[in-house]
């Protein structure tokens, strides 16, 4: 930890020093368990903290070297870490499987791959940062299961064990015996280093016949077809053919199982992250590489532009007008990220935002129009006038021109409908507004939004246009 001091001094002058104390109390205090795959937004939530502002803590803080990340492939059902990787470039973007749920996903970035951070072991050294010489129990508590799985603090063990019979650690090359009687219930004889996993229907009458099953555990084999046994003594051999300790579990699926498996909390998704400006202000093209065209299912996309701004640098001059321009930049760009949104690009006096939710972007266009109405209130004029386009739908994050961007139809309808608003008008579509909270949002602001029907170029059908007053 003696290095660490002088870090923490450092991370002191870029976040706030109270957030910065609370972390660095956190790494010196906390149990080994805690410091690895940290949660940031249950971090937020256990320390009182804002989410965005505990966020660009760990970011900061991981650019320092205090922490590391982790972009984590999630199984959807179980919620086991499929792909762990320090780069979102080295994340596939083909077909995961799962087998102890024995199913295939193409990952998302939404809700399929989350960010985690970890202790540098050069700041301080856990039991994480050495996996093979974790006890079964805490392997699959700290390696296996992602951070949105929520394990009890206390009793975790005493679950485990209402579903797990057996479990044993084998070591690289050797081979050993598993001996017991099997129930009449569903068993499945799972090893969460490889992602192996045998399944077992035992049912029928009792039997004292001895069986014996051999399993072998590599990179390649997946053993996830089912048996039909019947109840009664069975003798497994496994044999450990990597070069790592491996560690064959003899689980039943009951509802001890399901109950910590249905245990889930919000957790830092990778969608979130890249339309977090502290993120891209910090990360910039260090990012997506090149080739890679990942998923997002949901994405709310904000365009807006300056109307008039070529009759203002006429009317004002290029100096002045330069000016304002640049302070309705500014004012934008502190507004996005205050919404939790990024900016990913400017385009001659336009912005091109992202929100992680539709509400965020309804609240970040009423915000800017507010604040460009106020500046124009304190000049005495009117040269301030933004027009706003707001659109969510799906979307494929890429790398364009050295920065990491967006493709999509759904980004080519934000834009358009961006243009179909007049000076201080905020355009968004019928999908911005079918999500409750933003919804909500304008209700409890006693707005009422007028829609109509317009064709975009480009776009077969009509789509609905909503006119935020």
């Amino acid at each position: 930890m003696s290095e660490a001091q002088p870090l923490f001094d450092m991370l002191r002058q870029t976040v706030q020093p109270e957030i910065a104390g609370v972390l660095e109390r956190f790494v010196r205090e906390a149990p080994d368990r805690k410091l690895g795959r940290i949660n940031a937004l249950a971090f937020a939530a256990e320390h009182g903290l804002d989410e965005e502002k505990a966020i660009a803590a760990f970011l900061h803080a991981s650019r320092l070297g205090l922490f590391e990340l982790s972009w984590n492939v999630l199984c959807p059902g179980c919620g086991g870490v499929l792909d762990a990787n320090t780069s979102l470039k080295t994340v596939q973007s083909d077909t995961y499987t799962c087998s102890l749920c024995a199913a295939g996903y193409e990952p998302t970035l939404d809700e399929m791959v989350e960010v985690t951070f970890t202790v540098n072991p050069r700041i301080r050294h856990i039991e994480a940062h050495s996996p093979h010489e974790l006890t079964p129990l805490e392997y699959f508590r700290q390696i296996y299961w992602g951070s949105g799985i929520e394990l009890p603090e206390e009793g975790y063990e005493a679950q485990v064990d209402d579903f797990m019979i057996e479990a044993l650690e084998l070591p690289p090359g050797e081979k050993a015996v598993i001996s017991l009687q099997m129930p009449a219930e569903f068993i499945i004889i799972f090893e969460p280093v490889t992602h192996a996993a045998q399944f077992i229907d035992v049912k029928g009458e009792p039997t004292k016949e001895r069986r014996t099953l051999s399993l072998v555990f590599d990179r390649g084999h997946r053993h996830d077809e089912a048996l039909t046994m019947q109840p009664g003594p069975l003798r497994i051999q496994v044999e450990n053919h990597t070069d790592v300790r491996t560690l064959p579990s003899v689980c039943i699926a009951n509802d001890a199982l399901h109950d910590i498996l249905g245990r889930r909390r919000p957790f830092l998704t990778a969608k979130r992250l890249l339309s977090n400006q502290t993120f891209r202000d910090i990360y910039r093209t260090d990012t997506i590489d090149v080739d890679q065209r990942l998923k997002i299912t949901s994405l709310t996309f904000l365009f807006s532009d300056l109307r008039g701004s070529t009759e203002l640098y006429e009317r004002v001059g290029d100096l002045a007008a330069f000016d304002l321009v640049k302070t309705h930049f500014s004012v934008v760009n502190e507004i996005v990220a205050a919404e939790a949104g990024a900016v990913v690009k400017t385009i001659g006096d336009a912005v091109m935002a992202t929100f992680p939710t539709p509400d965020r972007a309804v609240a970040a266009a009423m915000r800017m129009r507010d604040a460009m109405r106020q500046l124009n209130e304190d000049r005495g004029s009117e040269d301030l006038l933004l027009k706003i386009g707001i659109h969510e739908g799906p979307c494929i994050a890429v790398s364009l021109n050295e920065r990491q961007d967006y493709f999509g139809q759904t980004v080519n309808i934000a834009s358009r409908v961006q243009h179909l608003a007049s000076s201080r008008e905020i355009f968004a579509t019928g999908s911005v507004l079918d999500d409750p909270r933003a919804s909500s949002l304008l209700s409890d602001r006693g707005l009422n939004p007028q829609s109509h029907n317009v064709a975009l170029r480009g776009i077969t059908n009509e789509i609905s246009i909503f006119s935020i007053p």
